[in-house]
């Protein structure tokens, strides 16, 4: 047994199979949705959905074979702002052609937050479960990782999780342009 298998065995053993569907590397898989901390190393792994490298995701844009969704958290316009201040939205440079759903990757959202998120998967799927969406948002961010495993549990099932999200983009020299966020209603 390699040295790396007798860890995986070990962590599993310390915290409960239950607790730990995969450890090879980064994060063990967590049995629910990671609730806080988002920002923190992700696993390898989202069970039920492929993880695809800078290069596989590339590939799919370029052929457009997936629907990109980035879910990175955006910042609303404050409601109570005093009268005549300007207010921008958040710009984010992006993978071109991707849809910025924002706050939609926390572990738990509300009522408004998972039908606009619902709503979302629909009209960029054109209501087709089958269809292959790609979720991201940035290395060492948890939010892509809920996202892709809450449409999951929806019944997608063609699910890609690219971890490194728009700063792995980036990194590889691959175009970028600006987005704006959508945010629930």
């Amino acid at each position: 047994m390699k040295r790396k298998e007798m860890m995986v065995l070990l962590v599993a053993g310390i915290l409960g199979s239950t607790e730990v569907t995969a450890f090879a590397g980064g994060a063990p898989e967590p049995s629910g949705y990671r609730m806080d901390d988002y920002r923190a190393p992700t696993p390898d792994t989202l069970q039920g959905a492929r993880v695809v490298t800078t290069d596989e995701a590339e590939a799919l844009w370029r052929d457009k074979k997936a629907v990109f969704l980035d879910v990175m958290p955006g910042t609303p316009k404050p409601p109570n702002l005093p009268a005549g201040t300007i207010w921008r939205d958040k710009i984010r440079k992006d993978i071109p052609g991707s849809i910025w759903l924002a706050n939609v990757g926390y572990g738990e959202l509300n009522q408004k937050q998972e039908d606009f998120f619902q709503d979302s998967l629909i009209k960029y799927t054109g209501n087709d479960r089958s269809r292959t969406i790609l979720f991201y948002c940035m290395t060492d961010c948890w939010m892509s990782w809920n996202a892709a495993r809450r449409a999951l549990g929806w019944g997608y099932t063609s699910v890609l999780w690219y971890p490194l999200g728009a700063d792995g983009w980036e990194k590889a020299g691959l175009p970028l342009e600006e987005k704006r966020p959508l945010f629930a209603p």
